[in-house]
Protein backbone atom coordinates (compact mmCIF):
# COMPACT_ATOMS: atom_id res chain seq x y z
CA UNK A 1 0.00 0.00 0.00
CA UNK A 2 2.79 2.69 0.82
CA UNK A 3 3.84 1.93 -3.24
CA UNK A 4 0.73 2.69 -4.51
CA UNK A 5 -0.29 6.70 -5.17
CA UNK A 6 -2.80 8.09 -3.00
CA UNK A 7 -6.02 8.89 -5.18
CA UNK A 8 -8.48 12.28 -4.48
CA UNK A 9 -11.39 12.20 -6.04
CA UNK A 10 -12.65 15.99 -5.53
CA UNK A 11 -16.74 16.20 -5.95
CA UNK A 12 -17.47 19.55 -6.56
CA UNK A 13 -21.25 20.33 -6.19
CA UNK A 14 -23.98 22.98 -6.42
CA UNK A 15 -27.85 22.16 -5.94
CA UNK A 16 -26.99 18.66 -7.31
CA UNK A 17 -29.06 16.71 -4.52
CA UNK A 18 -30.65 14.23 -6.42
CA UNK A 19 -27.40 13.51 -8.07
CA UNK A 20 -25.16 13.90 -5.14
CA UNK A 21 -25.27 10.01 -3.56
CA UNK A 22 -24.43 8.11 -6.36
CA UNK A 23 -21.17 10.39 -7.40
CA UNK A 24 -20.27 9.49 -3.66
CA UNK A 25 -21.39 6.56 -3.33
CA UNK A 26 -19.24 5.53 -7.11
CA UNK A 27 -16.15 7.63 -5.38
CA UNK A 28 -16.27 5.27 -2.58
CA UNK A 29 -16.57 2.12 -4.53
CA UNK A 30 -13.53 2.00 -6.20
CA UNK A 31 -11.90 -1.26 -6.58
CA UNK A 32 -8.47 0.70 -5.86
CA UNK A 33 -8.11 0.88 -2.04
CA UNK A 34 -5.93 4.03 -1.84
CA UNK A 35 -8.38 6.90 -2.29
CA UNK A 36 -9.99 9.77 -0.33
CA UNK A 37 -12.92 11.95 -1.08
CA UNK A 38 -13.33 15.02 -0.95
CA UNK A 39 -16.78 16.85 -1.08
CA UNK A 40 -17.04 20.28 -1.58
CA UNK A 41 -20.44 22.11 -1.59
CA UNK A 42 -20.53 25.37 -3.37
CA UNK A 43 -23.14 26.97 -1.42
CA UNK A 44 -26.61 24.70 -1.93
CA UNK A 45 -29.55 25.43 -1.24
CA UNK A 46 -31.34 22.41 -1.51
CA UNK A 47 -30.59 18.82 0.63
CA UNK A 48 -26.91 18.61 -0.33
CA UNK A 49 -25.56 19.19 2.89
CA UNK A 50 -28.08 16.75 4.39
CA UNK A 51 -27.28 14.34 2.29
CA UNK A 52 -23.36 14.92 3.02
CA UNK A 53 -24.00 14.34 6.65
CA UNK A 54 -24.74 10.45 6.12
CA UNK A 55 -21.24 10.22 4.67
CA UNK A 56 -19.47 12.28 7.20
CA UNK A 57 -17.03 9.60 8.27
CA UNK A 58 -16.18 8.22 4.73
CA UNK A 59 -15.42 11.57 3.07
CA UNK A 60 -13.90 15.26 3.72
CA UNK A 61 -16.73 17.91 3.49
CA UNK A 62 -15.96 21.16 2.60
CA UNK A 63 -18.70 23.94 3.30
CA UNK A 64 -18.58 26.88 1.19
CA UNK A 65 -20.14 30.18 0.06
CA UNK A 66 -21.28 29.94 -3.71
CA UNK A 67 -18.35 31.23 -5.79
CA UNK A 68 -18.88 28.85 -9.07
CA UNK A 69 -17.14 26.06 -10.18
CA UNK A 70 -13.79 27.10 -10.24
CA UNK A 71 -13.74 27.99 -6.28
CA UNK A 72 -14.96 24.71 -5.91
CA UNK A 73 -12.22 23.17 -7.32
CA UNK A 74 -9.73 25.56 -5.75
CA UNK A 75 -11.38 24.71 -2.18
CA UNK A 76 -11.25 20.95 -2.97
CA UNK A 77 -7.67 20.80 -4.38
CA UNK A 78 -6.75 22.72 -1.13
CA UNK A 79 -7.76 19.82 1.20
CA UNK A 80 -6.56 16.68 -0.52
CA UNK A 81 -3.58 14.69 -0.26
CA UNK A 82 -3.16 12.67 -3.58
CA UNK A 83 -0.27 12.43 -5.66
CA UNK A 84 -3.09 11.98 -8.75
CA UNK A 85 -6.61 13.96 -8.62
CA UNK A 86 -9.48 13.55 -9.68
CA UNK A 87 -12.28 16.40 -10.29
CA UNK A 88 -15.79 14.80 -10.27
CA UNK A 89 -18.78 17.03 -11.29
CA UNK A 90 -21.45 16.04 -8.96
CA UNK A 91 -23.91 14.81 -11.21
CA UNK A 92 -21.45 12.42 -13.36
CA UNK A 93 -20.53 9.11 -11.18
CA UNK A 94 -17.22 6.92 -11.56
CA UNK A 95 -17.19 3.35 -12.81
CA UNK A 96 -15.84 1.03 -9.82
CA UNK A 97 -12.69 0.23 -11.68
CA UNK A 98 -11.51 3.74 -13.03
CA UNK A 99 -9.32 4.74 -9.93
CA UNK A 100 -7.82 1.09 -10.93
CA UNK A 101 -7.39 1.45 -14.69
CA UNK A 102 -5.97 4.96 -13.91
CA UNK A 103 -3.29 4.01 -12.04
CA UNK A 104 -1.97 1.48 -13.94
CA UNK A 105 -2.03 3.68 -16.79
CA UNK A 106 -0.07 6.29 -14.90
CA UNK A 107 3.99 6.88 -15.65
CA UNK A 108 6.01 9.53 -14.24
CA UNK A 109 6.07 11.60 -17.34
CA UNK A 110 2.59 11.83 -17.29
CA UNK A 111 0.35 14.95 -16.44
CA UNK A 112 -2.90 13.84 -16.95
CA UNK A 113 -4.48 10.46 -18.17
CA UNK A 114 -7.73 10.96 -19.72
CA UNK A 115 -10.82 8.30 -20.69
CA UNK A 116 -14.03 7.87 -22.27
CA UNK A 117 -17.14 8.38 -20.40
CA UNK A 118 -20.25 7.23 -20.88
CA UNK A 119 -23.78 9.75 -21.59
CA UNK A 120 -26.74 8.64 -19.41
CA UNK A 121 -29.32 10.43 -19.47
CA UNK A 122 -30.69 11.89 -15.75
CA UNK A 123 -32.14 8.06 -14.87
CA UNK A 124 -28.81 6.65 -16.22
CA UNK A 125 -30.17 5.24 -19.33
CA UNK A 126 -27.23 4.92 -21.94
CA UNK A 127 -27.28 7.55 -24.33
CA UNK A 128 -23.56 7.41 -26.31
CA UNK A 129 -20.27 8.29 -25.60
CA UNK A 130 -18.41 11.28 -24.74
CA UNK A 131 -15.86 12.09 -26.46
CA UNK A 132 -18.12 9.79 -29.46
CA UNK A 133 -16.16 6.73 -30.38
CA UNK A 134 -16.02 8.27 -33.81
CA UNK A 135 -12.85 10.20 -32.66
CA UNK A 136 -9.75 8.95 -30.64
CA UNK A 137 -8.72 10.31 -27.50
CA UNK A 138 -5.15 12.58 -28.47
CA UNK A 139 -2.42 11.34 -25.94
CA UNK A 140 1.61 11.70 -25.49
CA UNK A 141 2.64 15.23 -26.62
CA UNK A 142 -0.77 17.11 -27.34
CA UNK A 143 0.87 20.44 -27.30
CA UNK A 144 1.39 20.70 -31.22
CA UNK A 145 -1.89 19.44 -31.98
CA UNK A 146 -3.29 22.06 -29.74
CA UNK A 147 -1.20 24.28 -31.86
CA UNK A 148 -2.15 23.19 -34.87
CA UNK A 149 -5.66 22.69 -34.78
CA UNK A 150 -6.68 25.28 -31.87
CA UNK A 151 -8.08 22.18 -29.96
CA UNK A 152 -7.29 18.48 -28.56
CA UNK A 153 -9.90 15.33 -28.58
CA UNK A 154 -10.77 15.14 -23.95
CA UNK A 155 -13.06 14.62 -22.39
CA UNK A 156 -15.47 16.83 -20.25
CA UNK A 157 -14.23 17.35 -16.40
CA UNK A 158 -14.83 13.83 -14.66
CA UNK A 159 -13.02 11.87 -17.48
CA UNK A 160 -9.85 13.11 -16.77
CA UNK A 161 -6.99 12.15 -13.93
CA UNK A 162 -4.42 14.67 -12.84
CA UNK A 163 -0.83 14.50 -11.23
CA UNK A 164 -0.93 17.15 -7.87
CA UNK A 165 2.55 18.26 -9.42
CA UNK A 166 1.34 19.48 -12.41
CA UNK A 167 -1.89 20.94 -10.69
CA UNK A 168 0.71 22.55 -8.14
CA UNK A 169 1.98 24.79 -11.00
CA UNK A 170 -1.43 25.51 -12.67
CA UNK A 171 -3.85 26.15 -9.40
CA UNK A 172 -5.49 28.18 -7.76
CA UNK A 173 -7.54 28.42 -10.98
CA UNK A 174 -8.67 32.21 -11.30
CA UNK A 175 -12.09 32.53 -9.83
CA UNK A 176 -13.73 34.93 -11.55
CA UNK A 177 -12.70 34.21 -15.44
CA UNK A 178 -13.42 30.77 -14.57
CA UNK A 179 -16.67 30.26 -12.92
CA UNK A 180 -17.81 28.06 -14.71
CA UNK A 181 -16.50 25.28 -17.28
CA UNK A 182 -13.00 25.26 -15.02
CA UNK A 183 -12.39 21.87 -16.68
CA UNK A 184 -11.65 24.32 -19.79
CA UNK A 185 -8.92 25.98 -17.84
CA UNK A 186 -7.42 22.77 -16.46
CA UNK A 187 -7.46 20.55 -19.60
CA UNK A 188 -6.28 23.18 -22.09
CA UNK A 189 -3.22 24.36 -19.72
CA UNK A 190 -2.02 20.85 -18.74
CA UNK A 191 -1.02 19.71 -22.29
CA UNK A 192 2.03 22.24 -21.99
CA UNK A 193 3.70 20.59 -18.63
CA UNK A 194 4.25 16.62 -20.02
CA UNK A 195 2.36 13.88 -21.51
CA UNK A 196 -1.26 13.13 -21.62
CA UNK A 197 -2.13 9.02 -21.10
CA UNK A 198 -5.19 8.01 -23.02
CA UNK A 199 -7.78 5.36 -22.16
CA UNK A 200 -10.20 4.33 -24.64
CA UNK A 201 -12.45 2.80 -22.39
CA UNK A 202 -15.66 4.46 -20.79
CA UNK A 203 -14.76 4.46 -16.58
CA UNK A 204 -17.33 6.74 -15.74
CA UNK A 205 -20.88 8.29 -16.67
CA UNK A 206 -21.81 11.68 -18.27
CA UNK A 207 -24.83 12.91 -17.21
CA UNK A 208 -26.98 14.78 -19.81
CA UNK A 209 -30.17 15.81 -17.91
CA UNK A 210 -31.15 19.49 -19.32
CA UNK A 211 -29.16 21.95 -16.84
CA UNK A 212 -25.35 21.16 -17.88
CA UNK A 213 -22.99 24.03 -18.16
CA UNK A 214 -21.77 22.57 -21.65
CA UNK A 215 -23.79 19.90 -23.48
CA UNK A 216 -26.57 20.84 -25.26
CA UNK A 217 -30.84 19.09 -25.14
CA UNK A 218 -32.38 21.85 -27.28
CA UNK A 219 -31.48 24.18 -29.91
CA UNK A 220 -31.20 27.69 -27.74
CA UNK A 221 -29.53 31.26 -29.26
CA UNK A 222 -28.88 31.65 -25.43
CA UNK A 223 -27.22 28.68 -25.21
CA UNK A 224 -24.87 29.21 -28.65
CA UNK A 225 -23.96 32.73 -27.32
CA UNK A 226 -22.76 30.77 -24.03
CA UNK A 227 -20.85 28.46 -25.95
CA UNK A 228 -18.71 30.94 -28.29
CA UNK A 229 -18.02 33.06 -25.34
CA UNK A 230 -16.69 29.75 -23.73
CA UNK A 231 -14.89 28.91 -27.03
CA UNK A 232 -13.45 32.59 -27.06
CA UNK A 233 -11.89 32.42 -23.78
CA UNK A 234 -10.36 28.82 -24.46
CA UNK A 235 -8.98 30.27 -27.21
CA UNK A 236 -7.03 33.35 -25.21
CA UNK A 237 -6.11 30.68 -22.83
CA UNK A 238 -4.18 28.47 -24.90
CA UNK A 239 -2.23 31.70 -26.39
CA UNK A 240 -1.31 33.16 -22.87
CA UNK A 241 -0.24 29.87 -21.77
CA UNK A 242 1.80 28.76 -24.50
CA UNK A 243 3.01 32.11 -24.55
CA UNK A 244 3.95 32.34 -21.18
CA UNK A 245 6.16 28.96 -21.41
CA UNK A 246 7.80 29.94 -24.56
CA UNK A 247 5.99 28.29 -27.31
CA UNK A 248 5.59 29.76 -30.20
CA UNK A 249 2.20 30.30 -31.19
CA UNK A 250 1.13 30.19 -35.03
CA UNK A 251 -0.43 33.97 -35.24
CA UNK A 252 -3.75 32.30 -37.48
CA UNK A 253 -4.15 29.68 -34.47
CA UNK A 254 -7.91 31.24 -33.91
CA UNK A 255 -8.83 30.52 -37.50
CA UNK A 256 -8.07 26.75 -37.05
CA UNK A 257 -10.59 25.43 -34.98
CA UNK A 258 -13.40 24.21 -37.16
CA UNK A 259 -15.88 23.89 -33.85
CA UNK A 260 -14.92 26.85 -32.84
CA UNK A 261 -16.77 28.52 -36.20
CA UNK A 262 -19.27 25.75 -36.42
CA UNK A 263 -20.66 27.75 -32.73
CA UNK A 264 -20.23 30.92 -34.01
CA UNK A 265 -22.26 30.48 -37.06
CA UNK A 266 -25.24 29.06 -35.29
CA UNK A 267 -25.03 31.83 -32.32
CA UNK A 268 -25.28 34.48 -35.50
CA UNK A 269 -28.25 32.32 -37.63
CA UNK A 270 -29.98 32.08 -34.59
CA UNK A 271 -30.19 35.79 -33.00
CA UNK A 272 -27.98 38.36 -35.11
CA UNK A 273 -29.14 40.71 -32.93
CA UNK A 274 -27.82 39.42 -29.83
CA UNK A 275 -24.52 37.69 -31.20
CA UNK A 276 -21.73 39.12 -29.51
CA UNK A 277 -19.52 39.59 -32.98
CA UNK A 278 -21.18 42.51 -34.75
CA UNK A 279 -18.86 42.18 -37.70
CA UNK A 280 -20.20 38.49 -37.89
CA UNK A 281 -21.86 38.11 -41.40
CA UNK A 282 -22.95 34.41 -42.48
CA UNK A 283 -20.82 34.64 -45.71
CA UNK A 284 -17.83 34.61 -44.11
CA UNK A 285 -18.16 32.77 -41.34
CA UNK A 286 -18.86 30.31 -43.99
CA UNK A 287 -15.69 30.72 -45.63
CA UNK A 288 -13.46 30.55 -42.55
CA UNK A 289 -15.38 27.34 -41.15
CA UNK A 290 -14.81 25.61 -44.59
CA UNK A 291 -10.98 26.74 -44.58
CA UNK A 292 -10.48 25.67 -40.70
CA UNK A 293 -11.68 21.80 -42.42
CA UNK A 294 -9.95 22.20 -45.31
CA UNK A 295 -6.32 23.93 -44.28
CA UNK A 296 -6.19 22.04 -40.72
CA UNK A 297 -8.36 19.94 -39.76
CA UNK A 298 -7.08 16.21 -39.92
CA UNK A 299 -10.52 14.95 -41.15
CA UNK A 300 -10.23 12.73 -44.76
CA UNK A 301 -11.69 13.50 -47.71
CA UNK A 302 -15.43 12.26 -47.38
CA UNK A 303 -15.63 14.04 -43.64
CA UNK A 304 -14.26 16.93 -44.98
CA UNK A 305 -16.79 17.30 -48.14
CA UNK A 306 -19.90 16.42 -45.14
CA UNK A 307 -18.67 19.06 -43.10
CA UNK A 308 -18.42 21.48 -45.61
CA UNK A 309 -22.13 21.05 -46.53
CA UNK A 310 -23.27 21.84 -42.85
CA UNK A 311 -21.74 24.82 -42.92
CA UNK A 312 -22.58 25.61 -46.30
CA UNK A 313 -26.43 24.62 -45.23
CA UNK A 314 -26.38 26.86 -42.31
CA UNK A 315 -24.88 29.77 -43.49
CA UNK A 316 -27.13 29.78 -46.83
CA UNK A 317 -30.67 27.98 -45.72
CA UNK A 318 -33.88 29.47 -44.64
CA UNK A 319 -33.45 29.61 -41.23
CA UNK A 320 -35.83 26.50 -40.92
CA UNK A 321 -33.96 24.29 -42.68
CA UNK A 322 -30.64 25.70 -41.05
CA UNK A 323 -31.96 24.31 -37.86
CA UNK A 324 -32.79 20.88 -39.00
CA UNK A 325 -28.74 20.74 -39.98
CA UNK A 326 -28.08 22.49 -36.68
CA UNK A 327 -30.22 20.09 -34.35
CA UNK A 328 -28.11 16.95 -36.30
CA UNK A 329 -24.73 18.36 -35.50
CA UNK A 330 -25.17 19.99 -32.20
CA UNK A 331 -28.29 17.33 -30.61
CA UNK A 332 -27.01 13.78 -31.74
CA UNK A 333 -29.42 12.15 -29.01
CA UNK A 334 -32.42 13.61 -31.65
CA UNK A 335 -30.93 12.46 -34.54
CA UNK A 336 -32.55 9.42 -36.76
CA UNK A 337 -31.49 5.89 -36.24
CA UNK A 338 -30.50 6.32 -40.29
CA UNK A 339 -28.78 9.39 -40.22
CA UNK A 340 -26.64 8.52 -36.85
CA UNK A 341 -25.56 4.97 -39.10
CA UNK A 342 -24.09 7.50 -41.78
CA UNK A 343 -22.24 9.81 -39.92
CA UNK A 344 -20.95 7.12 -37.32
CA UNK A 345 -19.58 5.56 -40.96
CA UNK A 346 -18.36 8.78 -42.69
CA UNK A 347 -17.32 10.69 -39.49
CA UNK A 348 -15.27 7.71 -38.38
CA UNK A 349 -11.69 8.53 -38.00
Amino acid sequence: MEDRPLVSIIINNYNYGRFLAEAISSALNQTYPHVEVVVVDDGSTDDSRQLMANYEDHIVSVLKENGGQASACNAGFTVSRGEIVIFLDADDYLFPYAVERVVAAWAPDVVKVHYRLQEVDALGNPLGFYPPQRERLDGGIVWPIILKRGRYVTPTMSGNSFSREVLDKILPIPEAEWRYCADTYLVDSVPFYGRIGSIEESLGAYRIHGSNAWSLTTISSDSFRTHLQQHLQQQALVVRKASELGYKVPPDLNLRDHESWSVRLVSLRLDPQNHPIPSDQPLRLVHLGLRSIWQYSYFNRKQRLLLSMWFIGVGLLPLSMARSAIALMFLPQARPSAVEWIIERVLRR
